[in-house]
């Protein structure tokens, strides 16, 4: 993609730093930064990830050197370098102060935890301590860069308000078009990296260096999408969907095989399971604009109608299913509680739906949880739930043994997780197709305006059930594989807020988080709902804390979630619109932006 390199000129710094001085102190600064991590951070390998060691960065100084090394990078894009222009077609220097500050972040938690843990700064090496200087003559620097956006009355602007208009950049202007395969080759390349940052988060040893990589991934991207490179990655990644998808699907496949430990493997067979849950709810919530609040029902009846016919010695029904025929039976099962909960109840619109769906998620939790042989028929073992659920077996494959495959050994886990990876690009297909149909344009314009899409001949009535029979019944194929994963269902695992995920108020957050009605939305905001929590078990106590904080400031800074379509972008962001040609299709499902009587 070729890009040509302009500054918008007029944008005041934010501090009064000469150009030339501010740009030539950046570059300085990230390079001692640099240069820092290759010298020994503290003098005891007690601390974790050995930072003793000089000419070999390890642990939290391999993310000091990559966000310095990045910083360097489009510090040296703006002097309009060849072959280092296409990094920045949008901002030119917000890129370079985020990534400034992500340096400095990450660098000053390594020295605050490294002091923390070894009982003072005495304990830090010199190395320490010039990346740390580094990083702050770097921010300092950078904050003299002019802004890339020009503020209409910088002048009476308070500093919080001119330093995050120093943050702020234009959207890149469209690409040239590059050949297909270039372009193929560049989403490949970057669903290759995609898997590698994960790989390397979900497979850090311990709580500090997994804080570190939070603070650098996130100043990265966020530069990178101030850069422009995200919204041209995005822009390719729509014109070629369905390769997109493969890759997609590709890079999941592979990711078991990037992973030594089960431990790691298991998390992602959650993550999917969570995900994929969350998929469903955007069905019901984000395109049909229902608000459910016991949509975790839904995947404990999936869980607990497989666990009956799985063979467990503590079923009550006491027979065993083969494995499509116990994926069928608790698909079913929960398809069946959807029509007969939604048939009854959706009717009602807003609040009134919300509550009387939070009553069922309740009711079914209590009454599995009685259905014990005294308060109820003795049915699911009450409160101790059905333990013991052997592993699937498929066409003679065990799920609970290793496999050699390819000369990689894969466990249990790993081969749950690619169970759980087929269900999961199952409900991605059905979620697509759905919403790009007659029925999904139909859905988006009753969660619009129920009122004029029942005016225009749009059965509401009819449309919202199929919409609550679909959620209901992709959550309760998630359910069987969660069964099978957890080797146990019981009622504890299915309530409304907790703090192990899945439950109804996390689902719920992921997909506000991701962003609702679109694809890739849920995924991304299961994901890191679940992955933070398993990385960072001391935030187990504080969770619902945490995540009613995170949802706060979601709302008052980027209120359309992580990956939203266009129509939630207008719609929260009327002054941003951008000064090209409005696409046919949103970026995610083609939902967002079509026309609801199309």
């Amino acid at each position: 993609m070729t890009t040509h390199h302009t500054t918008t000129p007029g944008a005041a710094p934010f501090l009064a730093i000469p150009t030339a001085a501010a740009r030539l102190g950046t570059l300085a600064g990230a390079a001692v930064a640099f240069a820092g991590t290759f010298l020994a951070w503290t003098w005891t390998s007690k601390f974790p990830g050995d930072l003793t060691v000089t000419g070999y960065p390890g642990g939290l100084q391999v993310l000091t050197l990559v966000s310095a090394a990045l910083t360097v990078l489009l510090a040296l894009s703006g002097y309009g370098i060849r072959g280092l222009r296409w990094l920045t077609p949008g901002g030119t220097n917000s890129p370079v102060r985020l990534l400034a500050l992500g340096t400095l972040g990450t660098t000053g938690y390594a020295i605050g935890a490294i002091a923390y843990d070894l009982g003072g700064a005495v304990n830090l090496e010199p190395g320490a301590w010039v990346s740390g200087i580094g990083a702050l003559i770097a921010v300092v620097a950078a904050l003299g860069l002019p802004g890339d956006q020009p503020t209409s009355d910088a002048a009476a602007a308070g500093a919080w308000e001119r330093f995050r208009d120093s943050l702020r950049a234009p959207s890149a202007p469209r690409a040239k078009a590059l050949p297909d395969w270039a372009e193929i080759l560049i989403i490949v390349a970057s669903f290759g990296i995609g898997l590698y940052v994960f790989s390397y988060g979900i497979d850090t040893d311990y709580t500090e260096l997994f804080i570190g990589f939070l603070i650098t991934v996130g100043f990265a991207f966020t530069a990178l999408r101030r850069a422009g490179l995200v919204s041209r990655l995005t822009a390719l990644t729509t014109k070629h969907r369905n390769i997109t998808l493969i890759a997609a699907l590709v890079v999941a496949v592979c990711f078991p095989f990037t992973q030594q430990k089960e431990e790691y493997a298991l998390i992602g067979a959650n993550i999917l399971i969570f995900a994929t849950v969350a998929l469903g709810l955007n069905v019901v919530v984000g395109l049909a604009g229902l608000l459910d609040l016991g949509y975790v029902a839904f995947l404990g009846v999936g869980a607990y109608a497989a666990a009956l016919v799985s063979g467990s010695t503590f079923s009550s029904v006491g027979v065993q299913f083969p494995f499509w025929a116990a994926v069928v039976t608790g698909a079913a099962a929960s398809l069946v509680f959807g029509v007969l909960i939604g048939a009854p109840t959706l009717r009602l619109r807003g609040d009134y739906l919300a509550i009387v769906t939070l009553g069922f998620g309740e009711i079914f939790r209590l009454t599995v949880n009685n259905l014990n042989g005294n308060s109820g028929p003795d049915l699911t073992n009450g409160s101790q739930g059905i333990p013991s659920i052997p592993d699937l077996k498929f066409f003679g494959f065990d799920f609970g043994l290793k496999h050699d495959i390819l000369g990689f050994s894969l466990g249990r886990s790993a081969n749950y997780y690619l169970l759980m990876l087929v269900f999961t690009a199952a409900v991605v297909l059905v979620f697509r197709r759905s919403g790009e149909s007659r029925i999904g344009r139909a859905w988006v314009a009753i969660r619009e305006d129920e009122t004029a899409a029942t005016a225009m001949g749009i059965n509401a009535f009819r449309l919202k059930l199929v919409a609550f029979a679909l959620g209901a019944t992709l959550a309760g194929l998630a359910g069987t594989v969660q069964a099978h994963v957890n080797y146990t269902v019981t009622p504890e695992q299915y309530q409304f807020a907790g703090s192990v995920p899945p439950n109804s108020a996390f689902l719920l957050a992921a997909v506000i988080l991701g962003g609702m009605g679109t694809l890739s939305g849920p995924l991304v905001g299961a994901a890191l709902l679940y992955l933070i929590p398993a990385k960072l078990q001391f935030m187990q106590d504080y969770q619902l804390f945490l995540f009613g904080v995170a949802l706060i400031l979601l709302m008052r800074l980027r209120p359309e979630g992580l990956v939203a379509d266009r129509r939630k972008q207008l719609e929260f962001h009327e002054n941003d619109q951008l000064d090209v040609p409005e696409p046919r299709q949103s970026e995610e499902t083609g939902v967002g932006t079509a026309k609801a009587g199309a």
